[in-house]
């Protein structure tokens, strides 16, 4: 089974829904990794506030953070070689790349309000 390493940028929490307004594609990206890892996908988040020695001890993060700096970020790793940077992976990418069906990863979000009614 393949293994997939997202790491993130400094940030106050993974989900997107912290902070003065929701950030949709970081929902997108951790809802879709939430339903993966349910069917048993090995993935990893690792957040430079949170754990900061993930992004030092590893050779290829640390060495694309010196030569690119933080805007590099986020990066992801499939099986230990970089596949993306400064961009969360797609549903279609990574459907691709962990050889899934798509429904297997897209989670179809409201596009307005807390869900199908709007309830906010």
């Amino acid at each position: 089974m393949k293994k997939l390493d997202i790491y993130d940028p400094a940030m106050c929490c993974t989900t997107g829904v912290c902070g003065p307004s929701i950030d949709p594609e970081l929902m997108r990206i951790s809802t879709s990794i939430n339903k993966l890892k349910a069917q048993g996908v090995v993935i990893k988040r690792h957040g430079l506030s949170s754990e900061p020695q993930d992004f030092i001890s590893n050779v290829i993060i640390s060495a694309l953070l010196e030569s690119e700096g933080p805007d590099v970020l986020p990066i992801t790793l499939l099986d230990g070689a970089v596949i993306k940077t400064k961009a969360y992976p797609t549903d279609d990418e990574l459907s691709k790349w962990l050889e899934v069906k798509v429904q297997q990863v897209e989670v179809l979000m409201p596009t307005s309000g807390c869900g199908p009614e709007g309830c906010c």
